[in-house]
């Protein structure tokens, strides 16, 4: 194993103490290993052309429209500024769940947002910062000033996750709060009613959002290893169950397996980017994954 991907290893990440540590730490490692950094932070579409006046800058004449026509047109560009990305994540008390692992999905997915709003700001891009979970906790606005970074980690590492999740309402708000377009990135294990999930998701998209969320699972959440009497403790005020798992694995892994099914097939159907990311993997599935995916849209 190359040396530098010893820094996105869950087990080295937890005992790197403070999220700009970690996140300084993942991201120079990646940029070491990819050598460059493949991220490209500005994003200007083409709208339109217009015919040019007396007085218009020169810089924005199609000259490739002028050898075929003979005529001066201009383009217009539909937002020439640097890329805004808006981090949603999720702080319900679900995301405390950790098997045998070095992290729990709350932690990983901190430092995944840390990871990626440093990495942005290096690039002299914008991000912003929402924490949910049946409400919103906090909504930072996005900034591209490098001080930024701090006030982000602070508010990740405050968080006491105790509450319920309430992914559509929320989705709703802040599709309606986040006026310009941008990324909308989400960090969540996604634990809610699927139908309210992609209703809110669809939300974003109509307001033209790039959507991608980033499905946080905790390994034993997907492969339910459980052999021995178990008792359960349900989290957001679910309970607590006494019982044999093997009497529950098949039944457990069919709802589970439709459940992720019914989340592909509606981001797929959204066009919204999905990235599952298990807590036990190295952190570069989830870095490579997002700026893959984030280089195939401007490419």
């Amino acid at each position: 194993m190359e040396d530098f991907q010893k820094y996105f290893d869950p087990q080295t990440l937890d005992k790197l103490s403070g999220l700009e540590l970690r996140a300084r730490t993942i991201v120079e490692g990646y940029v070491a290993g990819v050598h460059k950094s493949p991220y490209h932070g500005f994003s200007v579409e083409f709208a339109e052309h217009r015919e040019y006046v007396p007085g218009d800058d020169l810089r924005y004449v199609d000259w490739k429209v002028f050898g075929r026509t003979d005529k001066v047109y201009l383009k217009q560009f539909e937002d020439e500024t640097n890329l805004v990305c808006h981090l949603l994540l999720d702080i319900s008390e679900s995301m405390r769940y950790q098997s045998d692992v070095a992290l729990s999905k709350l932690e990983y997915a901190k430092c995944v947002a840390a990871s990626l709003a440093y990495l942005i700001l290096r690039q002299q891009d914008s991000v912003g910062l929402v924490t949910f979970d049946d409400s919103i906790r906090t909504l930072i606005p996005a900034s591209s000033n490098p001080s930024h970074f701090g006030q982000l980690a602070h508010v990740m590492e405050d968080v006491r996750p105790s509450e319920k999740t309430a992914t559509g309402p929320i989705f709703h708000d802040l599709a309606e709060r986040i006026k310009r377009r941008g990324i909308v990135l989400i960090l969540s294990d996604l634990f809610d009613d699927v139908s309210d999930l992609m209703t809110g998701l669809k939300h974003f998209r109509h307001r033209r959002h790039d959507v991608i969320v980033f499905h946080v699972l905790d390994p034993a959440e997907i492969e339910f290893p459980f052999r021995r009497t178990t008792m359960f403790k349900g989290l957001e005020a679910l309970g607590e169950v006494l019982t044999d798992p093997r009497a529950l694995r098949k039944a457990y892994q069919e709802q589970f397996g439709g459940f992720l099914r019914d989340i592909r097939r509606g981001c797929r159907n959204e066009r919204i980017d999905y990235v599952m990311m298990r807590t036990d993997q190295p952190l570069d599935v989830a870095l490579s994954s997002y700026l893959a995916s984030r280089m195939t849209r401007i490419g």
